[in-house]
């Protein structure tokens, strides 16, 4: 027996249980991980209360590291040993050990520990998307991003500058204005008492940014469009303040014929081809020193709950992980 967080109905924090689960031998195109950090994301919070509707009782989690215990029947690519990652569904990262499909790992090149490549990989991958093919980030853009100092953010930040661009950001305190200023952020606005759309007009020269990319969702969505130069992208890609209400499409003809994607990494890194280059560039990044991932906050495993609490609250910034 082994043990892992399970939800047995939606709700808030107090639904993940830490319980004893049994791990079957891997079958064909499996391999059974046993993990050594679990990463910690908004999206988790999203099964949790239902919002992603998923089978129950069901164990959360989409990205972790670990070794390869053993594998199944056609699995050639991996053996027993190999040290591996993944930011891939199925649901199922909260646990000691788990089965896992063979096709979404990918192996850790050595140099990179456990803790360093739970904390980077669905965070890592999201940005690589994000500014390598949504929007594809050059030297001279000016971009708005949102949440600036989370988990994405600061990698994001990092990884925009450098590419050669300047990164305006959005933050909630001053603290957090000075991590992500530290990170590759060129103007950090505290959002708490500062007019974003003003000083992204004022930064710009009233020209507005090509790309805006916003997690946050509801309280920051109409405000972003009007951040943008005509035919600028709106990219939408969580929604921690809430989802966004319905809206009329056609706003965005007077407000500059602008372009909406709401992405998701799980369709940027569906086709096996397009996971392995997105890691092999993040691993790339980091292990020049460009980007650097910064690991804020650990908890057990088994305080899942407390976890979620601190990152709902927003008292987390860059990456958390969950140790086991």
């Amino acid at each position: 027996m082994t043990s892992a967080i399970r939800v047995h109905e939606t709700g808030g924090p107090e639904v993940l249980k830490w319980e004893q689960v049994s791990v079957a031998e891997p079958g064909p195109g499996q391999v059974r991980l046993r993990h050594g950090a679990v990463g910690l994301n908004f999206i988790d919070v999203y099964f949790r209360i239902g919002l992603y509707p998923t089978e129950l009782p069901f164990t959360p989690g989409l990205e972790a590291s670990g070794v390869v215990e053993a594998v199944g029947d056609g699995v050639t690519e991996l053996s027993a040993g190999d040290r591996v990652a993944y930011a891939a569904p199925p649901v199922g990262a909260y646990s000691e050990m788990r089965l896992m499909p063979a096709d979404r790992l990918v192996k850790v090149p050595d140099g990179v520990s456990d803790e360093v490549a739970a904390a980077m990989m669905l965070k890592g991958m999201t940005a690589h998307y994000l500014l390598r093919r949504t929007y594809r980030v050059k030297a001279g853009d000016t971009i708005l991003f949102h949440a600036a100092a989370g988990g994405v953010g600061l990698i994001a930040c990092q990884w925009a500058k450098h590419l050669g661009a300047t990164v305006i950001g959005t933050v909630g305190s001053d603290e957090k204005a000075e991590l992500a200023a530290a990170h590759g952020c060129d103007h950090p606005i505290v959002y708490t008492r500062e007019n974003f759309v003003e000083r992204v007009k004022a930064i710009t020269g009233g020209e507005g940014v090509p790309v805006v990319y916003d997690s946050v969702g509801k309280d920051t969505f109409m405000n972003s469009l009007d951040c943008l130069r005509p035919l600028g992208i709106m990219v939408l890609f969580g929604q921690s303040s809430g989802p966004v209400p319905p809206i009329d499409p056609g706003i965005l003809a007077p407000k500059g014929s602008l372009f909406l994607t709401r992405p998701t990494l799980m369709t940027y890194t569906a086709k096996r081809d397009d996971l392995v280059v997105a890691a092999e560039e993040l691993f790339e990044v980091v292990q020049s020193g460009a980007v650097k991932l910064e690991i804020n906050q650990r908890f057990a495993l088994k305080d899942a709950a407390e976890a979620h609490r601190a990152l709902e609250a927003r008292q987390t910034t860059g990456s958390t992980i969950l140790t086991v």
